[in-house]
């Protein structure tokens, strides 16, 4: 069972590397490690700068797909910018966008600044371009607005809602994904999860793919509705299929 985890766990993975120090080099690493000897992860998610360079590595139509994060980490750029960097990291290559909502705003009381946007960054994603709205679950913290940031998302026409950056001090939770699986379910929409940081081992990912079963129905977790964003969670899946120990996960992201 635990092996079934591990391979579907990969075949979801965003293999991330959102350091501040990456470099040439580590994308290169990157994307060899996303084709392993067991199948493709779903995606890599890299910074802006990198996403021409992962293209030229990862040809268009590789099973590997490329996500790149906007209004990242802060979610406290002008509109007009976000749209800009987006459209330039899809035209570099990007397949997936993932868009940190104003989400220090909305904690304010200014839900319009999610609505404005998330619209705005979905208008500049034409299909088939995948996108996905974090909304930083661990610093929204109350249940009742991690829900309405879910709803807002959704209803401004995301992919995904993706519960953190990995870059503050609590990232994704299984509070925060039952709330989010939750809205999904509501919405009736055809809109996928990804919770994202801290997910390290093959049974931290079961967890989660327990929970969106139980919500969701067994089978509703592919590629095109659920993700795990994770750089250490490889080493474990590697070392469940292979039946070696698992490396030390490094920590990038």
């Amino acid at each position: 069972m635990h092996e079934a985890t591990a391979k579907k766990a990969l075949s979801l993975l965003d293999l991330t590397d959102l350091t501040d120090t990456c470099d040439a080099a580590a994308i290169e690493k990157l994307c060899r490690q996303a084709q392993t000897p067991f199948g493709p992860t779903a995606a890599i998610c890299i910074w802006p700068r990198f996403v021409a360079q992962a293209r030229g590595i990862l040809s268009k139509g590789n099973a590997v797909k490329i996500a790149t994060v906007v209004n990242f980490p802060s979610g406290d750029m002008a509109i007009a910018d976000v749209v800009a960097e987006t459209k330039q990291a899809i035209a570099d290559g990007a397949d997936e966008i993932d868009l940190v909502i104003p989400y220090r705003d909305f904690i304010t009381g200014d839900e319009e600044a999610v609505t404005e946007m998330v619209t705005a960054v979905r208008a500049a994603c034409p299909p088939p371009v995948t996108l996905k709205t974090i909304l930083e679950t661990g610093e929204l913290k109350d249940p009742a607005l991690i829900r309405e940031a879910s709803d807002l998302a959704i209803a401004a026409g995301t992919d995904f809602i993706k519960t953190s950056t990995g870059k503050v001090a609590v990232n994704a939770t299984l509070q925060a994904a039952e709330i989010m699986l939750n809205a999904i379910k509501t919405s009736g929409r055809p809109v996928g999860f990804k919770p994202a940081g801290g997910v390290r081992t093959v049974a931290d990912a079961g967890e989660y793919l327990a929970l969106a079963a139980s919500i969701l129905g067994e089978g509703w977790a592919t590629p095109r509705t659920f993700r795990f964003g994770a750089s250490g969670l490889l080493g474990d899946i590697l070392s469940v299929l292979g039946g070696q120990p698992a490396p030390a996960a490094p920590a990038s992201y």
